[in-house]
């Protein structure tokens, strides 16, 4: 049988690395890494450091694939995130497929596989075809390294913590006392309108290219907007992440 490695690999920086994924990188006949064209072309670049620094496996093969855009025009935000899954599971039915028997391979899945991420749920799509086994190993998140940046917990004591998206915080608002927004590409924090509301900001977490913004939102959106802007602009991407707290922790 076949078996995949769906590993996490962190926000970018290679020694986010856990011992269990180097062993199971190492385990792996093929690697897999996505590209995503040249203005994501440091995305590629991390996974390719990150087999440069902890592959040690002579006969292991790296394999780079293009991952397609997804396309938005006419389509409802679920139409075309499941025309953009089966696009991709085409090809990693064919990067599966060619596998041999008992061949095993490793998909190097930014963050952890677990959140906000498709590689599983793509993979399942795949199986109706290809045969194979799925072992995954975690990684370090992109909430865990926005809450070290900031050294801080990401939870009030005793109280819930919410993980969303920008989309549906615009759609919805704030409905806990910590929300968690990733993929925010619209900067959903500036339609909150409690102005007292926390914010603790980042991107490129982990990375030599980290930046950080903390405060009350009244006085840090507009930097964070900025900032934001010039760093995308500079990059050609983005990936950030913030939390949004309301209240306190309880006194004694």
């Amino acid at each position: 049988m076949k078996n995949i490695y769906v590993i996490g690999i962190g926000t970018g920086n290679p020694e986010h690395m856990t011992i269990q994924a180097i062993n199971a990188m190492n385990a792996a006949d093929h690697v897999f890494i996505p590209t995503k064209g040249a203005q994501k072309e440091e995305l590629a670049d991390v996974r390719r450091e990150i087999c440069a620094r902890y592959l040690n496996k002579a006969d292991s093969k790296i394999i780079e694939f293009a991952v397609p855009r997804r396309e938005t025009k006419e389509r409802s935000y679920g139409q075309s995130v499941d025309e953009w899954h089966e696009t991709i599971a085409a090809t990693y039915r064919q990067l599966v497929g060619d596998l041999p028997e008992n061949g095993t391979a490793a998909f190097l899945v930014w963050g952890d596989p677990s959140l906000y991420d498709s590689t599983l749920r793509i993979l399942e799509r795949v199986r109706d075809k290809v045969e194979f086994e799925i072992t995954v190993i975690p990684g370090i998140t992109s909430i865990q390294a926005l809450a070290a940046s900031h050294r801080i917990p990401v939870n009030l004591v005793g109280k819930p913590v919410e993980i969303t998206t920008g989309r549906r915080l615009a759609e919805e608002g704030l409905k806990t006392e910590s929300t968690v927004v990733m993929l925010d590409g619209i900067q959903a924090f500036t339609t909150v309108d409690d102005p007292d509301t926390e914010i603790f900001w980042g991107a490129y977490l982990g990375t030599e290219d980290e930046i950080v913004r903390a405060g009350r939102l009244g006085d840090v959106a507009d930097d964070i907007v900025r900032a934001r802007a010039e760093a995308r602009e500079r990059h050609g991407w983005i990936m950030d992440i913030y939390l949004l707290r309301k209240g306190c922790d309880v006194k004694n």
